[in-house]
């Protein structure tokens, strides 16, 4: 494939930054001592080079430097009190959003980072209350549906953490959609290097952005298993063929408003320090198991 790489060597002033940046090689030094795209092949599109060159003389995938935004310093404690911040919400307004805000939403993930940049994924988005209720209802009505039969056992299994909410669907109460207007679900090719993480990242960046614009949010592990265990709802979300679904986020303007951040238990951390101690068959034999047991 053509990567399109073009130089402006009136621009260029030979720093060869992006030869020093690019991370599998692909570009390398003409007979004139500028860079080109000597292996089009190892390029993974990851447009560094445009990103890197501090005269805009790189241009790479029919992508030019000009349309680029330039790269601000932000304060970061407002990032820090931004992250602080952030709550799960389950208590929504029954209105859309506005399109505007949902398209800032999507342009958004166009930038979250991915292995290897396979830069696949495909979020399927309900941004209409209407569409969401009709989500909901199908979705409720098929667990309530199930919860009062005797499924096989496989789906009985899987049915067990649903089971404690029964009544409360039956009652009416939206337990697996806190009545939010509106649900992203991201899901990656079956083949990804590493699909997981590149949905769960992709749901984190959109997540903290969302609560910038004033729009709350929730993972659905709930939506998340009601994907898994009915192919049908997949459908209904468009999930392309040969992709699976990795997570699913609620969201849309909160009904509650939160005063001040919250004083969280904290973590453990351990600073390293250079060692030679022995590691015995018995401590690699624990940590082999204690690193595929999930």
């Amino acid at each position: 494939m053509d990567k399109k790489f073009k130089l402006d060597k009136e621009k260029c002033i030979k720093c060869h930054l992006c030869i020093n940046d690019c991370t599998t090689g692909a570009i390398g030094l003409d007979e004139e001592g500028y860079p080109k795209l000597l292996n089009p092949l190892k390029c993974i599109k990851c447009q560094h080079c445009l990103a890197i060159c501090p005269k805009g003389a790189i241009s790479i995938l029919g992508k030019e430097a000009k349309n680029s935004s330039e790269i601000k310093q932000i304060n970061s404690d407002d990032l820090l009190n931004l992250i602080q911040s952030r709550r799960s919400i389950r208590q929504y307004k029954k209105i859309n959003v506005a399109k505007g805000e949902i398209e800032k939403l999507k342009q958004m993930l166009n930038y979250t980072p991915t292995g290897c940049n396979n830069h696949k994924l495909h979020f399927s988005i309900i941004d209409d209350v209407e569409v969401m209720d009709d989500f909901r209802t199908q979705v409720n009505s098929k667990l309530i549906n199930l919860l009062n039969k005797k499924p096989f056992k496989f789906l009985s299994d899987k049915l067990n953490k649903f089971s404690k909410y029964k009544n409360a669907l039956q009652n009416g109460d939206d337990v697996i959609f806190r009545n939010a207007p509106h649900l992203i679900a991201v899901s990656a090719p079956i083949n990804a290097p590493c699909p997981i993480q590149d949905g769960i990242i992709a749901l984190s960046y959109f997540e903290l952005y969302a609560q910038s614009l004033n729009i709350g949010t929730l993972w659905c592990g709930f939506c998340q298993a009601i994907l898994k265990l009915f192919p049908e709802f997949c459908e209904y979300l468009q999930i392309p063929k040969g992709y699976a679904p990795i997570y699913v986020m609620l969201f849309g303007y909160s009904d509650v408003k939160y005063s001040r951040t919250i004083q969280p238990m904290e973590y453990d951390f351990t600073t390293i320090i250079k060692h030679q101690n022995e590691v015995t068959f018995l401590d690699k034999l624990k940590r082999t198991f204690w690193n595929l047991i999930r």
